[in-house]
């Protein structure tokens, strides 16, 4: 029996989004789970509603059916504070950050934790100080954040969520926007804060190959809509890796942990 601590959990959950009077499910009824100190690594092919799931996680949209708990609470009973202390979220949207430095920017994550007038301390310094090394961006710290790499500015978010001090990270599509080098770098940092900092990481993803040999567990998205979930060996070993795309001519090759025509 495996005794590593559930994060969150979902119960019987539905994911969409509401167009006027009409109601569009995109994923129904699952059953997930996230565990203490592992990767998971959600893939699925465009529009099949990895984006929408995440959103609906983070409380940016609601369920259209059943329900989301963090160790053991019902997400819709947390306020947003308690709810900020709990999950962090790394998004691809291009924050408008640019004339802020590294450790402004890292800073913003102390603020579930400072009140309402966001004044740091000795120990949130500390900790930003912290955040800023785990992520391996602290030579960048008096760095403006518009003369950053695509690269470092993702540190950078990653270093702001691990300020945060949150034990479950959300990241919508980390390495999106990254060259080879750093997208492997990336999802190395990810790994290795979810095994030594025992944080719960979910991420999606297109990096069928690095996601493969990085991650713990799997939540595959189907063509049919459907999510299949396990590690990665197991998921290749049940054919399911082949569920992913709805093309025929589109084959999953073991061997190379990717996709081949």
């Amino acid at each position: 029996m495996n005794s590593t601590p559930i994060t969150l959990s979902t119960q019987h959950l539905s994911v969409g989004y509401r167009n006027g009077k009409q109601t569009i499910t995109l994923l129904h009824d699952l059953n997930l789970t996230l565990q203490q100190g592992q990767l998971v690594a959600m893939l699925g092919q465009n529009g099949a509603g990895k984006s929408t799931l995440l959103r609906t996680l983070t409380c940016d949209l609601p369920p259209i059916e059943g329900s989301i708990a963090i160790q053991n609470t019902d997400i819709a009973q947390l306020k947003p504070r308690e709810r900020a202390r709990l999950l962090s979220l790394v998004s691809t949207e291009r924050i408008q950050a640019g004339a802020l430095t590294v450790t402004e920017l890292v800073g913003l994550g102390r603020q579930p934790h400072t009140g309402f007038l966001g004044r740091l301390n000795h120990e949130d310094r500390q900790i930003i100080d912290q955040a800023m090394t785990d992520a391996g961006i602290a030579h960048k710290a008096n760095s403006y954040v518009a003369d950053l790499s695509d690269g470092e500015r993702q540190k950078a978010m990653i270093a702001k969520a691990l300020a945060q001090q949150t034990p479950i990270i959300i990241l919508d599509e980390p390495t999106a926007f990254l060259d080879v080098a750093s997208r492997i770098e990336t999802m190395r940092l990810l790994q290795t804060l979810a095994h030594d900092q025992d944080k719960t990481i979910l991420l999606s993803s297109h990096d069928v190959s690095q996601s493969l040999m990085l991650a713990d567990a799997l939540w595959l998205i189907t063509s049919q809509r459907e999510v299949l979930t396990g590690t990665p060996q197991s998921l290749i070993d049940e054919g399911a890796m082949n569920c992913l795309f709805d093309n025929p001519a589109i084959h999953f090759n073991p061997q190379l942990l990717d996709f081949t025509f």
